[in-house]
């Protein structure tokens, strides 16, 4: 209804058909009724169907001219790349190594935690060498690159009260080696300057056998990001980076209905042999919505 609103006769059609479709994908009703899993056909105008160079062609759809518009800050506070994992590092390098300047390098200084008995036989185990290979969930990596201009997201809540809270996405303005100078883009504290410092960070995956902390800033390059951290974000240009199958009730639902309208957004989805496909998984449990 908000979008509707002064709009002409022909986009408002368009509006109100992109919200029915959006509706039917969060209810589970795209391709008939299902309950649970189930894959769905994508409609055409909304897929990246290049097969030479399908990533590059989602990366320019979400950002075109990057080189000319970098130094906007509102140029990457409105667009953004989403996957279901953490699976962008490839998309998040590609994008790193066309920005001009120079990179600069900072790698963490990883220990075990101490525990009573000293963990002698862990240390001969998990050695700094070990702890540094380590690419944990939430957890920023030993080797951390950088350029200026570049967008980058908080992983952790550092001052809540001036908007530094998880999910912050920034743009860096300074790099200096012991803390790094940055703009807010997203949020309520847009425009807002903020130097952010190393921080002695312990991961909370369930799946580490042992207790061990990394120091280093907690952020991590942007471009790309997952679907999660996009949740409450509005977002005019949307690439959907569908290499892996959505996982969770509603994922996709919360990628698609980012944007504000239908030409906002376009997926790419890789069949098992790297190929675009037209058919992804929608995860909808049904039982969720009794009594609503």
């Amino acid at each position: 209804m908000r979008l509707t609103v002064g709009r002409p006769t022909f986009e408002v059609k368009e509006i109100n058909n992109f919200a029915k479709w959006l509706l039917d994908v969060g209810e589970g009703n795209v391709g008939g009724s299902n309950d649970g899993e189930a894959i769905i056909e994508i409609p055409h105008e909304l897929l990246i169907d290049s097969t030479s160079d399908p990533i590059s062609s989602l990366i320019d759809f979400v950002y075109p001219s990057i080189l000319e518009n970098y130094n906007d800050r509102n140029y990457f506070s409105t667009r953004a790349i989403l996957a279901p994992k953490n699976e962008v590092h490839e998309i998040n390098d590609r994008l790193l190594a066309l920005f001009p300047g120079e990179e600069k390098e900072y790698l963490s200084s990883d220990s075990l935690c101490p525990t009573k008995d000293g963990n002698a036989d862990q240390q001969k185990i998990y050695s700094p060498d070990v702890l540094n290979g380590l690419k944990v969930s939430g957890l920023p990596n030993h080797r951390l690159v950088l350029k200026v201009g570049v967008p980058v997201m908080l992983l952790r809540n550092i001052d809540q009260r001036n908007g530094l809270c998880n999910g912050t996405r920034l743009k860096v303005t300074k790099l200096y080696s012991r803390v790094i100078e940055a703009e807010i883009i997203s949020g309520g504290n847009i425009g807002s300057q903020t130097f952010i410092p190393r921080m002695n960070l312990v991961p909370s995956d369930k799946k580490i056998s042992f207790a061990f902390q990394r120091r280093q800033f907690p952020i991590t390059v942007c471009f790309a990001m997952t679907i999660n951290k996009s949740q409450g974000q509005s977002i005019s240009k949307v690439g959907l980076y569908l290499r892996q199958l959505v996982f969770t009730h509603g994922q996709l639902y919360v990628a698609l209905s980012r944007v504000t309208r239908r030409d906002g957004i376009k997926l790419l989805i890789l069949d098992n042999e790297g190929r675009p496909a037209n058919k992804t998984m929608n995860v909808v449990y049904k039982e969720i919505f009794n009594g609503l």
